[in-house]
């Protein structure tokens, strides 16, 4: 067998994202990750390095969950066979040092590095990766706990009855061959997910439905300890495969909810980086010597979502009318201080395959009221609609529920009554994911792979639903174009599949697309490695305190 054009293709799939370090060429599929710089004695002198970020972690087993605050906590415990190089969605080698692929790109043989241990002891194999697909792809699972949905792995590689891989087997003690079903062009892009880590075999078996909270991966950092809604301890993986990392002894992942104490925290040195600065404090922050500014690629979407299971949003001239009623423009210069633009579609314009031809609904409450008459409503909606706001700030939107009052102001200006609800973070999502307590609610999402089928089949596709399509949006024409997206070849075929899917999702607004944000971090002008991911997060593995 032999590196194929499938390889070329996927990686060419993620150099369109305009970001500083994103090279190109190369099959990219045999060489090392680049050599760590260590640095001075100075900056591997160890120490502890204390996060804030807005929210607690769902769970800390990254293949059931699709939330960033729990996937930011993989990325320091869990390695996947492929990672994404710094500051960029190209993939590059990890648990897997190289691999092949067949001329008709169904075959896919992984070699896997050497001498590499979990965190319990237990070796690193094939037999470990085996178990990981094997447990992901059955429904009936023994180590499918109860609660449990493997819902990434849908998303990315289709559910039970439509599956993209075939099998995984394991050739010897180091080799893993993955057979698809069909040809799947971001593959490659979809098993560097963070979802996609490898977990210990013998800790799942160990822990059972306790490993949700006890996670054990190969990664950087050894989890320790989980105060909920507090902070997460990690510690220092002293046997980890890349010589000289992580640079940190120890890792704090606090949960600060409130903007302000967070900044206020890294103000006064408690904590020595933040997650999600509000836009407010930029000018603060910007005057502190003391502290420093970092830009995470704008690389997401925020929206309004219509539970389309539901009246009055089972019509869609209902929910057209109301797209002409948020104001998109005023929400961006109210809570983004210039750090977003409006969004039209639901991939960032940043994206390969954005259809520029598409107009926005402009805000006019006028049409929006008359298009409410139009779809039987008149008077208005007579009852008191859910409107669900997210209860913590992300990157995409830095306060959702100041946002959600804004909305709720318009809308009552037509006659739609809502009730704003925020329900901690782990049962918001959960609500959303079942598509029954809400009308409609405040989401969003960031890239994973740089490439647009990871936006369109986890979020709008009808595969989806019962995980992240939380609109509960079936579209057979939509569906036949994702499907046909995933299976072409040649990129620019693909991205005219891509401007069809964003049309028929136009017309059949089952969103409100609000903004495309910048997001904003903040750290102590002493941290030093760091570099933002598109992604929304990255391991941690480089970042030290100069001393």
């Amino acid at each position: 067998m032999k590196k194929s054009w499938a390889l070329v293709l996927t990686l060419v799939l993620s150099f369109v994202l305009i970001l500083a370090g994103c090279s190109g060429g190369g099959n990219g599929s045999s060489t090392e990750p680049a050599a760590s710089d260590n640095g001075s004695e100075t900056a591997s002198s160890g120490g502890t390095l204390i996060v804030g970020r807005g929210g607690d972690s769902a769970a800390l087993d990254p293949a059931i969950v699709t939330d960033g605050e729990s996937l930011k906590i993989a990325q320091q415990v869990f390695d996947p066979l492929l990672a994404y190089k710094t500051g960029t969605t190209e993939v590059e080698p990890a648990l897997a040092e190289s691999w092949e692929i067949s001329d008709d790109a169904l075959t896919y043989t992984f070699k896997l590095r050497q001498g590499v241990k979990f965190h319990d002891g237990t070796d690193f194999n094939a037999a470990a990766v085996v178990f990981n697909f094997d447990r992901w792809s059955d429904p009936k699972s023994k180590y499918k706990f109860e609660g449990d949905s493997f819902d990434y792995y849908d998303s990315m590689f289709g559910p039970e009855d439509a599956r993209v891989i075939k099998s995984v087997t394991a050739k010897d003690d180091y080799t893993v061959e993955i057979q698809l079903n069909n040809p799947q062009a971001p593959f490659l892009q979809n098993l560097a997910m963070p979802a996609f880590s490898i977990a210990s075999p013998a800790a799942v078996e160990k822990e059972g439905a306790n490993f949700k909270s006890s996670p054990v991966g190969t990664g950087p950092f050894v989890f320790k300890e989980w105060k909920r809604s507090d902070s997460i301890t990690l510690e220092k993986n002293k046997e980890y495969w890349q010589e000289g990392l992580p640079k940190m002894d120890q890792l704090i992942i606090r949960s600060i909810p409130d903007n302000t104490a967070r900044f206020n925290a890294l103000q006064n040195g408690e904590i020595d980086m933040m997650e999600d600065l509000s836009p407010d404090d930029l000018t603060t922050l910007e005057s502190n010597p003391d502290l420093q500014k970092f830009n995470r690629p704008p690389f997401n979407v925020a929206y309004l979502g219509f539970n389309v299971t539901k009246e009055p949003f089972n019509n869609p001239k209902v929910r057209v009318a109301l797209n002409h009623a948020v104001d998109k423009k005023g929400i961006i210069d109210a809570f983004f201080a210039g750090q977003a633009e409006a969004a039209i579609n639901p991939i960032p314009p940043t994206l390969w395959g954005y259809n520029s031809n598409i107009k926005d609904y402009d805000y006019d409450l006028t049409k929006a009221k008359q298009l409410l008459a139009d779809a039987g409503y008149p008077n208005g909606i007579d009852k008191e609609l859910t409107f669900y706001a997210m209860p913590v700030s992300r990157p995409y939107m830095p306060d959702g529920r100041k946002v959600a009052e804004v909305i709720q102001a318009s809308f009552a200006q037509i006659g739609v009554k809502v009730k704003i609800q925020s329900p901690e973070w782990a049962t918001y999502l959960d609500d959303l994911s079942k598509g029954q307590k809400d009308d409609l609610f405040i989401i969003g999402w960031t890239g994973d792979n740089g490439d647009p089928d990871n936006f369109f089949y986890p979020l709008l596709d009808k595969d989806s639903i019962g995980g992240n399509n939380y609109s509960q949006y079936d579209s057979e024409p939509l569906h036949k174009l994702l499907v046909q997206a995933q299976r072409e070849t040649d990129q620019d075929a693909r991205a005219k599949l891509y401007e069809q899917a964003q049309v028929i999702v136009k017309e059949d607004a089952p969103w409100v697309p609000l903004v495309h944000s910048t997001p904003l971090l903040a750290a102590s002008a002493k941290l030093k490695g760091y570099t933002p991911s598109p992604t929304g997060s990255e391991p941690y593995t480089e970042i030290y305190l100069e001393q």
